[in-house]
């Protein structure tokens, strides 16, 4: 792979609802460029970007894959971002790391909630978008009513620059409405046909000049003057409005028979942002980790400043250490494809740094960068993880109060337990949206995700990469104690041991709170008990509230006033 510059390369995310063709888009792009020779399939396990087992084995992508194109003296990063959202985290990485999400919709479901949701982390995230509207070889799809959806959410801002072309109802061809030229297409294969010189066609195409003539002084003079405005005017001032939010762009196509892909492809280059980059020394970030029990952990690295060749020396935020690049890749599917330089805005793959995880920013010794805080998504939902091995299954049981800290300590002493957990906290740092820890109340391990098929695909990936065999099931509670009503009662405490000996006497007055944090308040008169003993009788109700009076677990929601006593 040969080396491009800043404004040759272009980082693009492909969102949106799982089953709206994001992948098969991705293939139709690698089949168009020649990056495979024939069209995969997602119903047989065959994308080129759905390559890790899970994936073939679900028919569907659980991680965010990256793949690298190489087209007409431009390269492409495609970031294929999972649309389930049990695999919320590969959107997450995908943002972080682009300059531009292509939300992918069905002309036969439309704006749906997984696009939605793709939506929303792209405006929080302040990433430009557009919209490529696919399948449409179904005679269900509707073009035009997905169209006005957008059109009633986003108003001018929607462009649509590559279009379908009708014969009644059915599409013949697809159209670029900026150059004015139109394409049937036979296996995939473009034939130039009549650009459809319709009423619709030419809205659309006013449409987009008048927004396009907003954005230039000189543009908006010579479009009221009636002027016509050329493809190339018109494509230097969408780069620029597209980067600012100010257009959104709509494609068409039909990814599964590569149909508009070309125009898509072609219009990439040319209206699409480039990267921004700083300028500087280098400075870079892991937005992916991935771990694998043979080649060891990968880092997908974006960079933001400088270039990295190998050799070069940088500085982890953080540890502080000075790591040294070895090798630089560029990740093509499941492949490396090794170069010997990155630049600014283009992304890579560098292996073993074995202390380096997602987020962490890598810079030129004696600059200063912070971590990126990539935003997941917290679990939310949680199983007990117990071995299948035989003479382990008690580790993850139901336990009695009495036997929960001697088991936990049984737990954290287990060879096996701790095996087990240290390849969990691998696929943890490979996927941020997996918390595991262990409950030391319950004596449980407790693994926490996105969803059931999410953890579930964690129990197939320890056994597929580690051989490690585990179930999940429902974790034991963590049981709570309270008080139902308002109670005031008397504590004494005495003790002879020689002389005066020991006494003191409080009265208490008990009450639900509003909070489950202990309060503790006095309302003490006439020095019934000395303000130094304060302390003391709030300690000794802390340490009570430890373990109550029905099963001996904590006591929540409990108010104490402290309102007599003597001495």
């Amino acid at each position: 792979m040969k080396n491009y510059s800043t404004k040759d390369i272009r980082n693009i995310a492909l969102l949106g609802h799982s089953s709206s063709g994001k992948s098969t888009l991705a293939e139709s792009i690698f089949c168009t460029v020649g990056l495979v020779d024939r069209m995969g399939k997602n119903a047989n396990g065959t994308l080129f970007s759905d390559f890790d087992s899970e994936e073939k084995k679900r028919n569907a992508s659980v991680s965010l894959s990256t793949v690298a194109v190489e087209y007409n003296d431009c390269k492409l990063n495609l970031l294929d971002a999972p649309g389930s959202f049990d695999f919320i985290g590969g959107v997450c990485e995908a943002i972080s790391a682009t300059d531009f999400a292509l939300i992918v919709l069905s002309g036969k479901s439309g704006l749906n909630s997984g696009a939605k949701t793709a939506l929303e982390f792209c405006e929080n995230a302040g990433v430009p978008f557009g919209f490529y509207i696919g399948k449409l070889d179904s005679s269900s799809a509707a073009y035009n009513k997905v169209l006005s959806s957008l059109t009633g959410i986003y108003g001018a801002k929607i462009c649509p620059v590559t279009i379908p072309v009708y014969d009644l109802n059915t599409v013949i061809g697809y159209a670029d409405i900026i150059n004015r030229k139109a394409y049937s297409y036979t296996d995939g294969k473009a034939s130039s046909i009549e650009f459809p010189n319709n009423e619709f066609t030419e809205n659309l195409l006013n449409v987009l000049i008048e927004n396009v003539a907003s954005q230039d002084e000189v543009l908006m003079e010579k479009y009221f003057e009636g002027e016509q405005l050329s493809a190339d005017e018109i494509i230097s001032a969408m780069k620029s409005a597209i980067s600012n939010g100010d257009i959104i762009p709509v494609f068409a196509g039909c990814q599964q028979l590569c149909e508009g892909t070309d125009l898509l492809i072609d219009l990439t280059k040319s209206i699409l942002p480039s990267p921004k980059a700083e300028e500087g020394n280098t400075k870079a970030f892991v937005y992916k980790t991935v771990s694998d029990p043979y080649v060891g952990k990968m880092n997908y690295i974006k960079v933001l400043s400088g270039v990295i060749k190998a050799d070069t020396k940088l500085i982890d935020s953080n540890t502080g250490d000075e790591i040294k690049i070895s090798k630089i890749s560029c990740p093509v599917g499941a492949k490396q494809v090794d170069v010997a330089e990155v630049v600014a805005g283009d992304i890579c793959v560098i292996s073993k740094l074995n202390d380096v995880k997602t987020g962490d920013a890598l810079y030129t010794a004696g600059d200063n960068a912070e971590s990126v805080d990539i935003k997941y998504p917290k679990p939310v939902f949680s199983m007990a993880v117990v071995t299948v091995k035989k003479g382990d299954e008690e580790k993850g049981s139901a336990l009695g109060r009495a036997k929960q800290e001697e088991v936990a300590e049984k737990v954290s002493k287990s060879r096996t337990a701790v095996t087990n957990s240290l390849r969990l906290l691998k696929l943890c740092d490979e996927d941020p949206t997996l918390v595991f820890k262990l409950d030391k109340e319950t004596g449980q391990q407790i693994i926490s995700g996105q969803g059931e098929t999410h953890l579930d695909c964690v129990v197939s990936k320890l056994k597929d990469k580690y051989g490690v065999e585990i179930k999940l099931q429902k974790p034991d509670f963590a049981y709570r104690e309270t008080i139902r009503k308002s109670v005031k009662v008397q504590g004494k405490y005495k003790k002879q041991s020689g002389g005066h000996g020991q006494y003191g006497d409080v009265w208490i007055e008990f009450e639900p709170s509003d909070t489950d944090e202990f309060k503790f308040e006095e309302k003490i008169f006439g020095g019934a008990v000395p303000k130094n003993f304060f302390p003391a009788v709030e300690k000794g109700l802390k340490d009570s509230v430890e373990k109550g009076m029905l099963a001996g677990y904590p006591v929540i929601g409990l108010k104490a006033t402290l309102v007599d006593g003597s001495y």
